[in-house]
C-alpha cells in the first residue's frame, strides 16, 4: 500500500514543509538498513543514548527525502529536496501511522506474547500454517515500541493472515502496542524473569502483558501459568472473550495426556473435542514442548485439528536467534543467516556483510524469496537495488523463481534451480579470500551450503555437544522442586567451552540467571544478544561503569564494594540497581560474616539506588560425604543470616546456596535459586551416569612412523624403545592443554579402539604415543578426552580435578558445536 507524504501528515497531525505529493512505501528507524531510499519515510527517533537526527545529512546523501522530526535541523532548507513533517514526537508518530495502516485490513491477526518463547512459537505458527494461509509476521525478534511497528507496516492485500510478536520492558508500553497490533486472536506463552527488574511481582507484568488482548475475540494461554489464568478469569474484560487454555494437570479445552521422549524426539498425546490424538515435535526440551503445545492449542483455538497438520510438527526446525559467523575455506568468512528470508532482514544481513573489510570480494547466495506479495519483478527489481546498495561483487541465486529473473542482476551472476545443483557443480577453490552471506529459505536447505563452506583442518580441535547441554541442565531440573530458578554458571569461558554459545543455549533453555567472574564477560554476552540477568561474581570497581552500561549485577561481598558500586549507581542517576549479597558462612573467602549483618541491614535500608536481587552463600564442601555435616551447619547458618536481610529489608529476595553437588545431595538446600557450574558440563559427584558428556577434545594421527630398539623419542631423550617401536605423532600439546605431567607413559589417548600411552615427554604443539601391535593409521581419530575417556581419569591422573582440565583447553584449539 502507497501513502502520498501529505496523508501522513494528516494521519500523523505533523507540520509539513515540502511538497505535499511524494509517495512512501516504506518506513525507515535506521540509517543503515535502507531496502528503497526513494519511497522510505525516515522517523528520527531520539532515546537515551542515541538522536536519529544526527544522521538525516547521511541519509540525504543515500536519496532517502522524506523525514518525520521533533525539530528541523539547523540547515533544513539546504536540503532542497527534502520533505519534513515535525511532530511532537517520533516515535508516537511512528506507532500512530503503523495504527492507521492495521485498520485498512480485515484478516486475521494472530498477537503473540509472553516472556519467553515469543519468538519460536511465531516461527512455529508461521511454519505449521504456511501454505494454507498467505502470512506476513513479525521479522526476527522485532516485538519492541518499534519493531511493533514496522512489523505491521508489512501487512497488505496479499496476505490473509499476520502474526505479530510484541513485547515489553516496562509498565505502559503494551497499550500502545495494543492499538497498533489490534489482534483477533491473543496468544501469551508464559511469564517469567525476563524485566522484571521494572515490574514489582509477576502479575503486575502479567497483567501489562494481557494489556494487549484488550480488543481480541480469543485469548489463548496455558490454564497451568496459574497467575495468568487467574488474571484472564478474573479480570472483567478478558473474562468475557473467548477463552481457550490448555493443561497437563487438570481439565481444559486441550488437554495433554502425556509427554513420551523416544529418540531425541518428543510424542506428545492430547485430548480436543472429544477425540484423542497425537503428535511428533523433534525436540526434546521442556521449553520447546510448552511452545509447540502453544502451537497446537492456536490451531484448535481456530478450529483446525493439530493431529492433521504431524508432518508439520514432525518438521519444527530449530529458530536461529542470530546471524552466525565462521571461518570458511580458502580464508573466506561464512556469514549463516537462514533465519527467514525476506527484504528487510535481507537488508540488514547486507549492511553486515558490508562490514566484513578483512576482504575486498563480498559474496551473496540467495534462494527465492517467498511468500513476499510482490510479483516476481519487482521483487528481484528491489533484490538488485539493494545488491547493487551494498555494493556486492557477486550473486548465486538458488531456486526457479530468482533464476528466471537473473537479468536485473548486473554483477557477476550464477544460478542454479536448486540447493543440490549448487553444489554438485561448486567447486571449493572457485571460492577464495571472499566474504559470503548465506541466505536462504529454510526448504532450501542452506545447512548443506554452510557445510560445504566451513573449513575442515585436520587439527586439534574441542567438540561441544550442546543437545548434551540440555540434557544434563534437564537432569538437574529434575531435582529441584518446580519453582526453583537456576543460575546457570557460565564462567571461564562456561568452563572452556565457549561463553557466547552456551550462554545461547541456556537462554533458549530458559535460565533465570547467568554467571560471570568478571564484567568483560558479561559485556561479551551482552554484545552477542544474551539478555537474561547476568551476575558478576568478582567485580572490579573499575568496571562498574561498563556494568551499568550493559545491565550487569554485581556481588557485593563486603561494605567497601558495597559503597564503591552505591557511589557509581548514584552518578549514573539510578535507582534501585540489582545487587546479590554474598555471605560468608564457612568458605572463608569471599561474603559478609554473621557480625558484620546488621550493619549491612542498616547500609542497604539507607540506600535507594540499590536493591538486592539475591542473597547466597557458597558450600565448601557439598562433594565430599565426610564434611556434611559441616554443610549441614553452612545451610543452617544460611538460613538464618538470609532470613534476618529479608525481613529487615522489608521485600522478598531470591536466596541460593546450592552448587551442583549441592543440587544432588542436599534436595532440602535449595532456597529459592541453586546455581549450577560442573554439572552442566557433565560432571556429577554422585551420578556420573545419569550426564551426557559435553565436550570432547579430540585431534588427527599426522604421522606413523617405526622407532628402532634402543632409539630415544622427544626432547630431553626421555623417550626409548625398549624394542622395535611403532609410533604416532598427534598434533596436540601442552599449548593446547595436554598437561605435560601426562609424558612418559602417564597418560594415555584413545585411538581407533586403543589406549595408546605417552611415549616421551608431551611438547609444545604435539605428542607421541606407543601404537606397537595396534591397528591404527595416519588419519585416525584421536580422544584426548571425551565419552571413551572421561575427563575425570585424566583429572585422577593429575591430582586435580575437572574443572582444570576444562579451562586448560587453550583459546587456540578451535571449538565446534554441534548437535544430535
Amino acid at each position: 500500500m502507497i501513502y502520498t507524504i501529505s496523508k501522513i501528515s494528516n494521519i500523523i497531525d505533523a507540520w509539513l514543509i515540502g511538497e505535499d505529493n511524494s509517495e512512501i512505501e516504506n518506513l525507515l528507524i535506521d540509517s543503515r538498513n535502507i531496502v528503497s531510499s526513494v519511497k522510505s519515510l525516515f522517523f528520527a527517533i531520539k532515546g537515551e543514548r542515541h538522536d536519529g537526527h544526527k544522521f538525516i545529512s547521511e541519509l540525504y546523501e543515500k536519496g532517502v527525502r522524506n523525514f518525520v522530526v521533533e525539530s528541523l535541523p539547523q540547515n533544513h532548507l539546504s536540503y532542497s529536496e527534502a520533505n519534513f513533517l515535525e511532530v511532537k514526537n517520533t516515535l508516537n508518530a511512528l506507532q500512530k501511522i503503523s495504527a492507521y495502516h492495521r485498520k485498512n485490513f480485515s484478516y486475521p491477526v494472530i498477537g503473540v506474547t509472553g516472556s519467553n518463547g515469543k519468538t519460536i512459537v511465531k516461527e512455529w505458527l508461521f511454519h505449521v500454517l504456511q501454505g494454507k494461509n498467505q502470512i506476513v509476521r513479525s521479522p526476527k525478534s522485532y516485538n519492541s515500541q518499534v519493531g511493533v511497528p514496522l512489523s505491521v507496516w508489512l501487512m497488505n492485500e496479499s496476505y490473509n493472515l499476520a502474526i505479530i510478536e510484541a513485547g515489553i520492558s516496562l509498565p505502559g508500553e503494551m497499550e500502545k502496542l495494543a492499538d497498533i497490533v489490534q489482534p483477533n486472536i491473543g496468544l501469551i506463552t508464559n511469564i517469567g524473569d525476563p524485566h522484571q527488574e521494572n515490574f514489582t511481582d509477576y502479575h503486575k507484568k502479567a497483567e501489562e502483558k494481557l494489556k494487549l488482548f484488550k480488543n481480541s475475540d480469543i485469548i489463548i494461554y496455558s490454564a497451568d501459568h496459574k497467575i495468568i489464568d487467574q488474571i484472564i478469569r478474573s479480570d472483567k474484560n478478558l473474562s468475557k472473550k473467548k477463552l481457550f487454555s490448555w493443561s497437563e494437570e487438570s481439565n481444559a479445552d486441550l488437554r495433554i495426556i502425556s509427554k513420551t521422549i523416544i529418540n531425541n524426539k518428543t510424542k506428545i498425546e492430547f485430548r480436543f473435542n472429544n477425540y484423542n490424538s497425537e503428535i511428533t515435535i523433534p525436540f526434546i526440551d521442556n521449553a520447546s514442548i510448552e511452545d509447540a503445545i502453544h502451537v497446537m492449542a492456536a490451531l484448535c483455538a481456530m478450529e483446525l485439528n493439530p493431529g492433521e497438520f504431524r508432518y508439520k510438527f514432525e518438521s519444527l526446525p530449530p529458530v536461529a536467534m542470530r546471524m552466525e559467523l565462521k571461518k570458511g575455506i580458502n580464508n573466506c568468512t561464512i556469514i549463516n543467516d537462514s533465519y527467514n528470508s525476506d527484504l528487510n532482514s535481507f537488508a540488514i544481513a547486507l549492511n553486515y556483510l558490508s562490514q566484513q573489510n578483512q576482504h575486498d570480494k563480498k559474496t551473496v547466495i540467495l534462494s527465492d524469496i517467498l511468500q513476499t506479495g510482490k510479483d516476481g519483478n519487482e521483487l528481484y527489481e528491489e533484490v538488485a537495488s539493494l545488491i547493487s546498495k551494498f555494493q556486492i561483487d557477486q550473486i548465486i541465486g538458488i531456486g526457479e523463481s530468482i533464476s528466471a529473473h537473473s537479468g536485473h542482476f548486473n554483477i557477476e551472476k550464477y544460478f542454479y534451480k536448486t540447493t543440490e545443483a549448487f553444489l554438485k557443480d561448486s567447486v571449493k577453490k572457485r571460492f577464495n579470500d571472499e566474504a559470503i552471506l548465506l541466505k536462504g529459505s529454510r526448504n532450501f536447505r542452506f545447512e548443506k551450503i554452510s557445510a560445504f563452506f566451513e573449513e575442515k583442518a585436520h587439527s586439534t580441535i574441542l567438540e561441544i555437544n550442546l543437545g548434551a547441554i540440555v540434557q544434563n541442565l534437564n537432569y538437574f531440573k529434575s531435582k529441584l522442586r518446580p519453582e526453583t530458578k537456576i543460575m546457570a554458571m557460565v564462567k571461564a569461558l562456561s568452563y572452556g567451552s565457549g561463553t557466547y554459545e552456551i550462554a545461547s543455549v541456556l537462554q533458549y533453555q530458559r535460565a533465570d540467571y547467568l554467571g560471570v567472574a568478571f564484567a568483560d564477560e558479561g559485556v561479551a554476552l551482552r554484545h552477542a544478544g544474551i539478555v537474561i540477568p547476568v551476575i558478576v561474581m568478582n567485580p572490579g570497581q573499575s568496571s562498574f561503569e561498563l556494568m551499568l552500561e550493559h545491565n550487569l549485577e554485581p556481588e557485593i561481598y563486603n561494605f567497601n564494594i558495597l559503597n564503591q558500586f552505591k557511589s557509581a549507581v548514584k552518578k549514573a542517576n539510578i535507582n534501585n540497581y540489582p545487587i546479590h549479597i554474598k555471605l560468608d558462612t564457612g568458605m572463608n573467602r569471599l561474603g559478609f560474616v554473621k557480625s558484620e549483618i546488621g550493619k549491612l541491614i542498616k547500609e542497604l535500608n539507607n540506600s535507594d539506588t540499590v536493591k538486592v536481587a539475591s542473597v547466597f552463600s557458597h558450600l565448601a564442601a557439598s562433594d565430599e560425604d565426610v564434611h556434611d555435616q559441616y554443610t549441614f551447619d553452612q545451610v543452617s547458618l544460611f538460613s538464618e543470616l538470609s532470613d534476618s536481610i529479608a525481613q529487615k529489608i522489608g521485600y522478598p529476595v531470591i536466596r541460593h546456596i546450592s552448587n551442583s553437588a549441592g543440587i544432588e545431595r542436599f534436595p532440602d538446600a535449595q532456597f529459592d535459586m541453586v546455581r549450577l557450574g560442573i554439572g552442566l558440563y557433565g560432571v556429577s559427584a554422585t551420578n556420573q551416569n545419569k550426564l551426557a558428556t559435553v565436550s570432547t577434545l579430540k585431534s588427527t594421527v599426522i604421522q606413523v612412523k617405526q622407532v628402532p630398539k634402543d632409539e630415544t623419542i622427544g626432547y630431553n631423550r626421555m623417550g626409548k624403545a625398549q624394542k622395535d617401536m611403532t609410533i604416532a605423532i598427534v598434533p596436540v600439546g601442552y599449548a593446547d592443554g595436554l598437561n605435560r605431567k601426562l609424558s612418559n607413559g602417564k597418560g594415555k589417548l584413545f585411538i581407533n579402539g586403543f589406549f595408546v600411552p605417552v611415549v616421551g615427554n608431551v611438547c609444545m604443539d604435539m605428542c607421541m604415543v606407543d601404537i606397537t601391535d595396534c591397528n591404527i593409521h595416519e588419519g585416525d581419530e584421536v580422544i584426548i578426552f571425551g565419552k571413551e575417556q572421561p575427563v575425570t581419569v585424566l583429572a585422577n591422573l593429575l591430582d586435580t580435578i575437572p574443572y582444570e582440565i576444562f579451562t586448560s583447553v587453550s583459546s587456540r584449539v578451535k571449538r565446534v558445536y554441534f548437535q544430535e
